[in-house]
């Protein structure tokens, strides 16, 4: 009877599986997986000036020019502000997805996504734009977590060995994605007539989430996998890495302008208020940072959000204010994809290659291909990341 109890449930959990994943990601032949993180494109921004339009459209020459060098990623991640909502329409907020998702449909791309914080605004919902993805056929964006506090952009994608007989084997590696929310809630006002403000952290419902299927992951499996986290807004862990002896032009390569950067509950109170100015961080954040340094097999965390930052730091220490320890975690920036948003630093996007026998040693190479063709801030993020040298990365700007 118990066997038999095992597996009707093994098999109930693998139709669950294939209704949630009906396209599962697998590592090449080689045994590679590679990923391409654009991040910050802010499509959207003043159609009504020629200005915006042509941002636009540069942009997807940078998706374009970026894929064409890297030949075919395994997947392509959109890590938040695809869109700036506040510069969009009621009626088309949503189709400047449509131009993002071009390049990707047209070379037969699966993606996944990650919102940011200008990706939920009054006049931009983020349900709707979950919606408007699952259209395409290549989407993999998912919402997992429910309830208006927990955000939409919350789920797991697993990736399979490339011979496996899917769903009954184990995955390779786990990819995390959590919406770090921040911007407005959709179509709401408050008493005076102002936009209601959305929290700018993952919410500890995600994080009770993420914990609860991490473990019912590793106890089907009976084993940790490897796992890489997205999400927009990062935390205060990189925050507190960008002290005046943190950050090294050779060992953590990669532009550091965005001094001091902006984090999660940045702007909010302990007591959930929104008052940027006289609470500059509520501390909202911990419960996540707790989750990412106690959950086995976690190697890397990608963010974006801060413009002007495109380095990886191995959290490994106790930083200076932090109450939590790191346990090696690496903390990444990509590249400014887009010709929306602030700043002129050269736009790119950051590369993950994970191979199998690197994952067996909890590694992973990454670097930054840029809109030229060019490649900088190329490193490996291994046991003595943060002690190797590498080359510094150029601090180039590009303009419209």
């Amino acid at each position: 009877m118990r066997h038999t109890i095992v597996a009707v449930g093994v098999a109930l959990l693998a139709h669950s599986a294939h209704a949630i994943f009906p396209t599962p990601l697998k590592f090449s032949k080689d045994g590679t997986f590679q990923i391409s993180i654009f991040e910050d494109l802010h499509f959207g921004e003043n159609s009504w000036e020629s200005w915006g339009p042509a941002q636009d459209a540069k942009s997807v020459t940078v998706l374009n020019s970026v894929l064409d060098a890297e030949s075919r990623p395994n997947l392509v991640v959109l890590n938040g502000d695809l869109i700036t909502g506040e510069n969009t329409f009621l009626e088309n907020a949503t189709a400047y997805l449509d131009k993002i998702v071009a390049p990707l449909v047209a070379r037969g791309l699966p993606w996944a996504s990650t919102y940011g914080n200008h990706d939920s605004q009054f006049n931009l919902s983020s349900t709707a734009l979950l919606a408007r993805e699952n259209r395409y056929r290549n989407s993999l964006t998912r919402s997992m977590v429910p309830g208006r506090e927990a955000g939409v952009t919350n789920y797991y994608l697993p990736v399979y060995d490339s011979g496996i007989r899917w769903p009954w084997s184990a995955p390779k590696l786990l990819l995390w994605f959590f919406d770090s929310r921040g911007g407005s809630y959709f179509q709401e006002r408050d008493g005076e007539g102002n936009e209601v403000a959305r929290p700018n952290w993952v919410d500890e419902s995600v994080v009770r989430w993420f914990r609860r299927t991490n473990n019912a992951l590793t106890a089907r499996w009976r084993r940790t996998i490897p796992s890489l986290v997205f999400v927009h807004i990062p935390t205060s862990a990189s925050k507190a890495a960008q002290t005046e002896d943190g950050i090294d032009r050779f060992t953590e390569p990669g532009i550091n302008d965005d001094y001091a950067l902006a984090q999660q509950g940045e702007g909010w109170c302990e007591d959930g208020t929104n008052n940027n100015e006289d609470c500059p961080y509520g501390g909202q954040d911990t419960a996540f940072m707790e989750a990412l340094v106690e959950i086995p097999g976690i190697l890397g965390v990608f963010s974006g959000h801060d413009h002007g930052d495109t380095w990886c730091y191995k959290w490994d220490t106790q930083i200076p204010g932090m109450s939590i320890k790191g346990n090696g975690v690496n903390l990444c920036f990509g590249q400014h994809s887009g010709y929306g948003g602030y700043g002129n630093w050269i736009r790119g996007a950051r590369q993950v290659l994970v191979s199998e026998e690197a994952l067996k040693r909890g590694e992973l190479d990454t670097w930054i291909r840029l809109e030229d063709g060019g490649v900088v801030g190329t490193v490996e993020l291994n046991a003595t990341y943060g002690e190797d040298l590498y080359p510094a990365t150029p601090n180039d700007k590009t303009y419209l």
